[in-house]
């Protein structure tokens, strides 16, 4: 059987491992860190475990062909718990409190109690997100691969979500939460998403959560990344941790296979790069391969943003039910990488009680990031010891807010770690830091990328890259493409 070097161990190069040595392909996967799952991660501080990735998982509903590949990876399945997301998020302003639960008839009781003045829009809103849970990632085959026939049937699995775009797609946040009258309701749309964002967004999120799609599997992000890992070992695959690849060896218009950083040469007769495609073409390739779709969205920086975060996780002593789930809040001013914030949140895992010491707590804050901060953490990170010790300044005065808004943790809080947009750089080569994939604007039309490279007969790209808005499913499709792009050249179909 023909030999697979995957370039990646994130959650889409692994996906394309399992798929193909299930189908009895032989594959290697290749990745630079020393676990497997990229973003998909979260590491140890003072005994208390840090997650890093996923606040909702998309396709934990079963019934959907998310969910089976899910399913058929490892990520879920028997003996995978699954804690129920009841809380999309919290917002507060000026002393009222505003939540939106799982429950969306409780969010409208919510909302019209607030503000009875906005009794049209809320009601609208509440009912096009009941049609906002009919949105699902395709996972089936690539676009590209798909018939009339197909188009039809994915057509009309989601067919309510014409008339959510109809409704919301051309608009983005700031002007959905301006067709509210109430501050707090306004404010916490806007909280809840970087600006940029389609209003749409909102809507299919929190759907995902309403509808039961978008909870959590027990043991966060690594552990469903090692669940993951250890489907591809039983198959037979083998990942090669701590093993950077220097670039794919192309001869003649065909991959013959990689090069390491440490000059080794890997044959294979396909290769699939599962990694920042800004990364692919300009490290492991070549510029002149990269897609038409990607050159668009790269060249295009106002049209397709992205976005990173500044974290701070925080070691609680005590365990507090009224901080569970995520609570945004305003705060007094605070500089952040480029921009001045007067807002900020608290997120709670207190519904993993492993993830901290017995009787304790851990919590989190995400400053979300622009390019232009990027720039700036770009700039200071040349000298480790102003990066670090502005990391600190901003992670003692987010701090003292969170203190100032829950007096009660005064003196049973303090700082744990801190990473910056330049920490996903590091890690997982992303590019300017993004945790997710090109926000797509409404001045921007929406862009699929195939998952082949023109010029490269046996070369693919498994990235969540290749489709907005990115993330875990995007990735998950994008490996599952890439493995059925090499079954279909082998056996014709």
């Amino acid at each position: 059987m023909k030999n697979v070097v995957i370039i990646g161990g994130g959650i889409a190069g692994m996906t394309a491992g399992v798929l193909l040595q299930k189908a009895g392909f032989t594959t290697e996967i290749y990745e630079k860190n020393a676990l497997p799952g990229g973003q998909c991660t979260g590491w140890k501080r003072e005994g208390y475990f840090i997650d890093n990735c996923i606040h909702w998982l998309t396709g934990t509903r079963p019934g959907s062909a998310l969910h089976e590949l899910w399913k058929e990876i490892g990520a879920l399945g028997d003996g995978v718990e699954i804690h129920k997301k009841e809380m999309f998020f919290s917002s507060k302003l000026n002393g009222q409190t505003l939540t939106f639960w799982r429950d969306k008839e409780k969010t409208r009781k919510e909302m019209l109690e607030l503000s009875p003045e906005d009794e049209k829009e809320i009601n609208k809103l509440i009912e096009y997100v009941s049609m906002a849970e009919s949105m699902t990632v395709p996972v089936e085959k690539p676009f590209d691969a798909m018939n009339l026939i197909d188009f039809m049937k994915l057509g009309m699995s989601m067919k309510s979500m014409g008339k959510v775009m109809k409704e919301y797609g051309n608009m983005d946040i700031n002007e959905l939460a301006m067709r509210f009258k109430h501050p707090l309701i306004r404010r916490a749309i806007i909280d809840y998403m970087p600006s940029g964002y389609q209003a749409y967004a909102f809507l299919v999120s929190y759907g995902t959560v309403t509808g039961g799609n978008g909870d959590i599997p027990k043991g966060g992000s690594l552990e469903m990344s090692l669940r993951i890992a250890e489907r591809y070992k039983e198959y037979g695959g083998v990942i090669h941790t701590n093993t950077n690849v220097k670039n794919v060896l192309i001869d003649d218009k065909k991959a013959k296979g990689i090069m390491l950083e440490n000059g080794d040469k890997i044959e294979a007769d396909y290769v699939i790069c599962a990694c920042d495609t800004d990364y692919t073409f300009r490290e492991l390739l070549s510029e002149k391969y990269m897609p038409e779709g990607l050159k668009k969205m790269y060249a295009a920086r106002d049209k397709y943003p992205v976005s990173s975060g500044f974290q701070i996780a925080y070691a609680v002593d005590g365990v507090f039910p009224e901080l569970t789930g995520t609570r945004v809040f305003s705060c007094d001013e605070i500089n952040v990488g480029s921009q001045t914030v007067k807002c900020m949140s608290v997120q709670s895992y207190d519904y993993e009680p492993d993830f901290a010491p017995e009787g304790k707590m851990i919590l989190q804050t995400n400053f979300s990031q622009t390019e232009a901060d990027y720039k700036y953490w770009e700039n200071i990170y040349t000298d480790k010891i102003v990066y670090e010790k502005k990391k600190t300044e901003i992670a003692e005065q987010a701090l003292k807010r969170v203190v100032k808004e829950y007096p009660f943790l005064e003196g049973k809080i303090h700082v744990i770690d801190v990473w910056s947009p330049m920490t996903y750089t590091r890690y997982c080569n992303s590019y300017r830091g993004a945790y997710m994939s090109f926000v797509t604007t409404k001045q921007a039309k929406s862009i699929t990328v195939p998952g082949v490279v023109k010029g490269i007969d046996n070369v693919f790209l498994a990235s969540q890259w290749l489709m907005g808005p990115g993330g875990l499913p995007t990735a998950a499709a994008m490996g599952k493409f890439a493995a059925w792009r090499i079954m279909k050249r082998k056996y014709g179909w």
